[in-house]
């Protein structure tokens, strides 16, 4: 069974729904969700999905442990539907592609430059569900995506509350190689692959995952994401390569090693080490370079709005994220300088004229009242958040690149 997409508006004829949607919405686009299966991965069971439907594209696919957001990004996986990863818009009954909506409204929808410098969104966001730790592996650099025709991967992560009611199996997550490993040593691992465990975690550090921190993580930094459902901002690539020959007792393919790296190099033991960006994964003082806490960006009667990702990576603002809560009866006006997308995680209310709804459990194929996407002439004019429920309101919204002037570093969170 594939995701139930039904009466979808085609690229040719997006213009008109899109115009009418961005009007009755005040700039403001009902997004439906996006599920994606891992063959290789345990579902975690926390992303509100029926449990009727954990395994809803067929066993063969595996279990749906992730959700994206707001994404124009396709998911990389064998016997993929034709829209796997990609996000829809609902409108008066009929949906259509949000990359379709980019293409048509470009500069509307997401700001001159952003549209002008990638002619895409180039960000996505996710949750990431998993019931145990996953392989130690890492997202390629630009420069090394470049070679098999995509584009690297820098990814951050934040630990919500409100979908970590239990720590699942192994709530640690491996970052980075101890420092004083070698490339020798990584090699070794490599060519130990098939005789079970290759022993790849004993040159890293596992850390102990907090909620309600995150974690900004470069491309070529190997890390071995732990079972703690995950916020995920990220740029808009799903490249990736393994170097873990088993996890919990299930066997890797060397595949998905070499998945994202030129056919003539799939054996090339050196050029497979050569990926990683060393100085970062040999990192001394790796936890001060990576690790985020999150800092009050603005507040009000009632409400806080907060960084919870943040800081650049090599140098550049690629993707940022905060965290708006409003106690009850609170209201705001929700003003950025830049498109995001939204998920709601707690409450009730309503963002604009869209009602707000957190769901408790999601048929496959259902809609919900959960996401929005926030165009951009919407976010700089200035959106009001109300919180009409008896709990409080939390949503999560991510930025793409260069949205914001200035934005906290790393380790800021020690002087907030």
């Amino acid at each position: 069974m594939s995701q139930a997409v039904s009466n979808v508006v085609t690229r040719d004829n997006v213009a008109s729904i899109l115009s009418r949607a961005l009007d009755a919405g005040e700039g403001l686009l009902r997004l439906t969700p996006t599920w994606v299966p891992r063959s290789f991965l345990h579902p975690g069971k926390r992303i509100r999905l029926h449990p009727d439907d954990w395994y809803a594209y067929g066993g063969h696919r595996g279990g749906i442990d992730e959700r994206w957001f707001a994404s124009t990004t396709d998911a990389a996986n064998d016997g993929r539907v034709w829209h796997e990863g990609q996000s829809f818009c609902l409108f008066e009954g009929q949906q259509f592609q949000l990359k379709d909506a980019v293409a048509e409204a470009g500069a509307k929808l997401i700001g001159g430059g952003m549209w002008s410098k990638y002619g895409r969104w180039p960000v996505y966001s996710k949750f990431f569900d998993n019931m145990g730790p996953i392989p130690h592996h890492m997202h390629q650099t630009f420069e090394d995506a470049k070679l098999v025709g995509q584009e690297g991967k820098p990814e951050s992560y934040y630990f919500p509350a409100q979908y970590n009611n239990c720590d699942n199996h192994f709530p640690y997550t491996f970052m980075g190689l101890e420092p004083g490993t070698t490339r020798e040593d990584v090699r070794r691992c490599l060519e130990n692959w098939s005789r079970g465990d290759n022993g790849i975690l004993d040159l890293s550090k596992a850390y102990r995952l907090q909620r309600g921190t995150g974690w900004l993580i470069p491309p070529g930094v190997l890390h071995a994401p732990g079972s703690l459902c995950t916020y995920e901002p990220q740029w808009g690539s799903d490249v990736f390569g393994m170097y873990q020959s088993l996890v919990e007792g299930r066997v890797v393919p060397w595949s998905l090693l070499v998945k994202d790296m030129p056919a003539e190099r799939h054996q090339d033991l050196d050029f497979i080490v050569g990926q990683l960006v060393w100085d970062k994964n040999v990192d001394p003082n790796f936890k001060e370079s990576n690790f985020l806490e999150p800092i009050v960006a603005n507040s009000g009667d009632g409400w806080v709005d907060k960084w919870i990702v943040y800081g650049r990576v090599d140098g550049q603002q690629l993707f940022t994220a905060k965290e708006l809560t409003l106690q009850p009866g609170a209201r705001c006006t929700l003003k950025d300088p830049g498109a995001s997308g939204w998920i709601t995680v707690q409450g009730k209310g309503r963002i604009g004229k869209l009602a707000l709804q957190t769901p408790t459990l999601i048929r496959f194929g259902q809609t919900t009242e959960d996401e929005v996407f926030i165009s951009y002439d919407a976010a700089r004019r200035g959106i009001e958040v109300v919180n009409d429920g008896a709990e409080p309101l939390v949503g999560l919204r991510y930025f793409g690149p260069d949205t914001f002037d200035s934005v906290p570093e790393v380790g800021s969170y020690r002087n907030a």
